[in-house]
């Protein structure tokens, strides 16, 4: 044999699956992230929930940028135990009728 003998070629061929085999594995194992966007239609209007992350501190707290009917707002705190929401500018606003707050809220219910 010119480049080695059988056993070194057996050798470089086993590598070759097991690194082809371990590329396989580590491509199927890392999961890439849900970017599914909820949305949903109340009183004719479209309010998407764009991105949400609860409080760690207070668990009935959710900071939440939403969109309705394809206007986006900035991320606004949503207070689901007192029913109002916290504005970019710290102003409060109470929960209205079907709102995004009333559906931030409905959604993650315990």
């Amino acid at each position: 044999m010119p480049n080695g003998t059988l056993r070194e070629q057996q050798a470089l061929i086993m590598i070759k699956y097991l690194v082809i085999l371990l590329l396989l594995i580590c491509s199927f194992s890392l999961a890439s992230p849900a970017w599914a966007i909820v949305c949903h239609n109340y009183d004719g209007q479209k309010i998407c929930i764009l991105s949400i992350k609860r409080s760690a501190k207070k668990y009935w707290e959710y900071r939440a940028a939403v969109s309705v009917d394809g206007m986006k707002t900035p991320v606004e705190i949503y207070n689901c135990r007192a029913k109002f929401k916290v504005n970019k500018d710290g102003s409060l606003a109470q929960f209205t009728e079907n709102s995004p707050g009333e559906m931030i809220c409905s959604f993650f219910k315990k």
